[in-house]
Order: structure tokens, then sequence, then C-alpha cells
């Protein structure tokens, strides 16, 4: 594809796309409150660009952002964080300034494809491989996690954190109160929703008023029915959507939006959250920063006031979201640049970041005693389950089909129409690399 061409698919995509990990579309964008620290003469500012500025998410990125000016006060810092539903507005901005050169000093980036297909094939990264080797990181991280930050033998950004995307959060009252049990496949999923549906009980709390959250529940479901390895063939064209365990999944997932509160397209993600943590919904599917927000934000205990459990048929898998950070080509502050990501890279700013941001730290030597029940777990988790990248949120496909998939899952969710879902999915499917 011609430079011109690729940037524009770029700019597109990326205005469109919408991601995980994700900001409250309700907040302030941050860019008037900067975190700056007056430094010397001979450093830029350095600029560090995300989408966040939720509940959780927000706190991590200032305490890391903290760390890091006690380390380094001569460098001053600004929290380039946009506001915006999912990373939509931020990414337009971000696809903007790169087409233009003028890009920020690092910027929030998911591993896998929306890294490598996206800003690395445009050449717009710079490789990291003398960072990792100073900083001994090759065997802090495993070596899945920086397979999905590389691209031809070069390393082009750094994990801060691991994201568990298919969970399945419950209100601990209303079952125990109900006598059921969190459901650990599609049956007993289904089965438990009819009761609480009986009872006036909204089984499942949805929020897609940005439609990958719809998207997220939908690719737990191709989990769960697919299996981790043929899941992962869909990436690669190895399997059709038109594949018959792939139209089970569709009639699954359309079964379990029969379940879902009426006001769902009016809410975002949070939305739907608050609806289980204040005790008028049941059950949510989604990613643990979910578990920043119960705690941070609601002030939620884990295990007393909301439990969790693997989504259905997953037991034993785990849906990978990682957000990481690079070096783009062209800044004024490479060096500075590097610092960053060396503290952010390091165990003492995973350990900083992770409490608070409610996922877990990236790095396998971190110390278990910064994190609570949910997150011990799901360290040891990590560690043993098939992973899988996650689709909604950039890791297992490129930017432009994933955006095809959120517009198909947000005509399903109206709709139900599984025939013209599973066309829309096949003919979209021309995006993946064969």
């Amino acid at each position: 594809m011609k430079k011109k061409g690729l940037w524009l698919s770029l700019a597109l995509t990326f205005s469109l796309a919408l991601a995980g990990c994700n900001s409250d579309s309700n907040s302030a964008s941050n860019n008037n409150n900067k975190e700056d620290q007056g430094g010397s003469k001979g450093h830029e500012k350095l600029e560090i660009f995300s989408w966040w500025t939720g509940a959780g998410e927000e706190d991590g990125l200032k305490a890391l952002i903290k760390l890091f000016q006690e380390k380094y006060p001569d460098i001053p810092v600004e929290n380039a964080a946009v506001a915006g539903g999912a990373g939509t507005n931020a990414k337009a901005v971000l696809a903007s300034r790169m087409q233009g050169n003028d890009p920020p000093a690092t910027f929030q980036v998911h591993g896998g494809a929306e890294l490598n297909e996206g800003w690395v094939a445009a050449g717009k990264m710079e490789p990291l491989n003398d960072l990792y080797e100073k900083e001994g990181w090759m065997d802090k991280f495993p070596k899945s996690l920086i397979d999905m930050v590389s691209k031809d033998g070069k390393i082009y950004s750094v994990p801060v954190n691991i994201h568990r995307g298919n969970v399945l959060w419950y209100n601990k009252k209303i079952f125990a109160e109900n006598g059921l049990q969190p459901p650990k496949t599609f049956d007993e999923f289904f089965q438990v929703a009819e009761k609480l549906k009986a009872k006036g009980i909204t089984p499942l709390a949805l929020g897609d008023k940005e439609p990958w959250t719809a998207t997220h529940i939908f690719e737990t479901v191709l989990l769960g029915t697919l299996g981790t390895e043929d899941y992962k063939k869909l990436w690669t064209g190895e399997l059709s959507f038109d594949d018959p365990k792939v139209k089970e999944a569709v009639n699954t997932f359309k079964k379990m939006l029969n379940y879902v509160n009426e006001d769902h397209s009016s809410r975002n993600w949070q939305d739907a959250a608050q609806l289980v943590g204040k005790g008028e919904a049941a059950m949510n599917i989604m990613g643990d920063w979910v578990k920043g927000y119960f705690v941070n934000d609601l002030k939620l205990k884990v295990n007393e006031d909301f439990g969790y459990v693997p989504t259905p048929n997953t037991e034993g898998k785990f849906m990978v979201i990682t957000d990481t950070f690079g070096l783009p080509k062209g800044v004024k502050n490479p060096e500075d640049v590097k610092k960053f990501l060396s503290v952010l890279g390091s165990v003492e700013g995973q350990d900083t970041f992770n409490p608070l941001k409610g996922s877990i730290p990236a790095r396998i030597d971190a110390d278990l005693s910064k994190y609570d029940e949910y997150g011990k777990q799901t360290i040891q988790d990590f560690k043993t389950a098939e992973l899988a990248p996650s689709l909604a949120h950039g890791s297992a496909a490129p930017e432009g089909f994933v955006t095809k998939v959120n517009q198909a899952v947000n005509i399903f969710v109206t709709q139900k129409d599984a025939k013209t879902f599973i066309d829309t999915l096949v003919s979209a499917s021309s995006e993946l690399k064969k």
C-alpha cells in the first residue's frame, strides 16, 4: 500500500476505532490539567498521550507520572490524556498528529495488531531492543507478551499492564439472596438468567453507547465456543466466519442479548458496571478495569460486594489486553522518553500503576503483596492459562476490521439478524492477513 493511502486508512480507522481499558465518555479532557513540573533548560516537555481519564485508570497514570517526576525532577511532564468514549477521540487526535509529523513523546497503544499493523507498519515507531537489553527485560516479560509488541524481530513498545477480558462480574448479594451460583457454562448462564428475569432482576448489564462493549461480550462467546486454538485461527484466515462454530457463537450471543437492560444503548461501560455494583443488575461481562472502577470509584470490596468468574466456557483461558507505550519516530527528546519507559517497565513502576488501574503487572517478578485477592489470583491464572488476543481491544486484528465488526455488532444488537451479521463478518474478514 502506498504511504498516502495507508495514512488515509489509518486516520479513518483510528478516528473510528474503539478500544478497551477505557475512559469515561463523560469525563472532561485532561488537556487543561497539566502535570507540569517546571524543568531545567535543555529538556523538552515529556508529553504522555493516552485516553486514561476515568476512575482507576487516571489514578494509576497520575501515580506513575508522580513516580517518574520523583526520579527525574528536571524533566517537565505533561499528562496529555484525551477524554472520550473508549479512546475514540484520543485515537483521532493521535492519527492527525502522527500524520502531521507532530508525535507526542509517547502514547498508549495496545500490543498486537493495533501496534504492529498500525504504527509499526506505517514506519512511525523506533525499535527498543537496546532499552530491553539495557534494562535486562528479556526474561522479565513473558515471551508471548514480548511477541505481541514485536515485528520482524524488533521490539517496539513496553507493556505497562495485563488486563483480562473474559471476566463475568456479579453482585454477591443478589446471588446469595436468590440461592444462585455464578455460571461457568453457557447452559448455566441461561438457567441463572431465567431465574433472575422471573424475579424482575436484570440478569446482564450492558452499556453499548460505544459498541465495543457488545463486541467485548461477543469475543468472549467466540472464545468459549471455539476454544483458544480455533479462536486464534479466525485472525489468520484459517477458520472462516461462516464456520458452524461461529454461527453457534452468534446464536448464543443473540440469546444472551435477551437478558440485558433496556436502556443499554444510552449507557457506557461504567454505567453498566454501576448497575451491578448498586444491585440493580446481577451480572456484567467486561475486562478487569471494572475492578478498578468498583474499588476506587464505588468503594466496593472484592469478594464481599462483588464476585468474579471467567466468562462462560472460558475457564483456563485468558483474553489478553495489554496497554503499552513506545518511542515514536521524530520526537525531540528520545532519551527522556526512554527514561520514562524505563520507569514504566520497572517493578516499582508496574506496582505503582496496576493496583490502582485494576490490572496486573506485565512483569513476572512483581511484588504480590501490592495486589488484592483478585490481583493475586489473576497473576497466577496468567502464568498457567491459555492466552488469547482480544478482538475488541485491538490485539487480534487490524483496526479496519475491528471498526467494521463494531459497526456490525451495533446493528446486530438492535436487529438480531444472525445471517446478515455473519455475512458482514465474512465480508469484513478481507481486512485480515491470509
